[in-house]
């Protein structure tokens, strides 16, 4: 009998693959390319909610991507208290198959691929619905997808101008040096919402 063969991919295992911007929109699409198609199964998420709502939950995300050959299940907690311990406000495994044996191919903290996978989602959206000539970006809000929602954004408009708020003002400040630094162009952080809309925004 055949050995089950598991690959396993830890979070940092994910950060050396060192995903391009081009490379995580080029992957959303194919997906996106594959279910416009009929070419992908994805099931309604379901939710778990361990003790109370206003703590946090678990969604439960399945679904099958045939030119991939994979089937997978992937677990997201989102749990918004958990900068009170240095934790990311959202984690995830993904749980890869192949969709004809049912055989596992792979674990993968799926951390990382979440953020990125939302974030080209939301660029994605913006290509098609956004003005051509957006230059300036407004975004509240910085945990979890947040960074990739910004930069890969960025990735498509180039913006002239970035505006960010948070409620708390050691997550808005922290949070805007990080993407000065990737981004390579001033951030604005804003201690309250209202300038954020300020100007030609479309997010």
């Amino acid at each position: 009998m055949t050995d089950v063969q598991i690959n396993y991919l830890n979070g940092a295992d994910v950060a050396r693959l060192s995903l391009t911007d081009h490379e995580i929109m080029e992957a959303v699409s194919g997906a996106l390319a594959a279910q416009s198609h009929g070419q992908t199964v994805v099931e309604p998420r379901v939710h778990l909610v361990p003790e109370s709502s206003d703590k946090g939950h678990f969604n439960v995300l399945r679904g099958v991507i045939q030119p991939l050959g994979l089937a997978g299940v992937k677990i997201v907690g989102d749990f918004v208290d958990n900068y009170k311990q240095n934790l990311p406000s959202e984690m995830a495994v993904l749980n890869l198959f192949d969709p004809v044996t049912g055989m596992p191919k792979a674990i993968i903290d799926a951390t990382r691929i979440t953020d990125m996978r939302t974030g080209a989602m939301t660029a994605l959206g913006a290509r098609f619905l956004a003005p051509r000539n957006s230059r300036i970006l407004g975004h509240i809000g910085t945990r979890g997808t947040a960074y990739w929602n910004i930069r890969l954004l960025d990735h498509l408009f180039d913006f002239e101008e970035i505006r960010v708020h948070s409620r708390r003002a050691e997550s808005r400040e922290a949070f805007a040096q990080r993407l000065e630094q990737d981004l390579g162009k001033k951030v604005t952080v804003t201690t309250t919402w209202e300038p954020v809309w300020t100007g030609r925004i479309f997010w």
